[in-house]
């Protein structure tokens, strides 16, 4: 059985969010330690999440980015309607209309 890699780009954007939000951080004047407290977890996990260990905790790393501020762009992360090779694949698949569309009756036209 081989063993789960990460891709080189994911990786890298990991390593980017870590420093993101180490600079986040520093900018707020918070150390390691204040931020950790902030958000309930030890200073060992904060330190894995800003040097981009990608075992560190979805949950952990959303709840400094909270913490931090910067949570909203999260909410257009995976959202649906940006997804547009999702949504094309989707109408490819839909079925076609099997007859000519209907003419609008006019028996009803006053």
């Amino acid at each position: 059985m081989s063993k789960f890699e990460i891709p080189l780009q994911v990786t890298e954007s990991i390593v980017q969010l870590g420093q993101r939000i180490r600079v986040a951080r520093i900018r707020r004047g918070w150390s390691a330690a204040d931020l950790a407290s902030k958000v309930g977890i030890n200073r060992n996990t904060l330190a894995a999440l800003e040097q981009g260990k990608p075992g560190t905790a979805t949950g952990v790393c959303f709840t400094v980015l909270w913490a931090l501020g910067l949570d909203t762009p999260l909410a257009a992360i995976a959202h649906p309607d940006t997804d547009l090779h999702g949504k094309a694949l989707e109408a490819a698949r839909r079925p076609q209309r099997a007859g000519k569309p209907r003419q609008a009756s006019d028996d009803y036209d006053f």
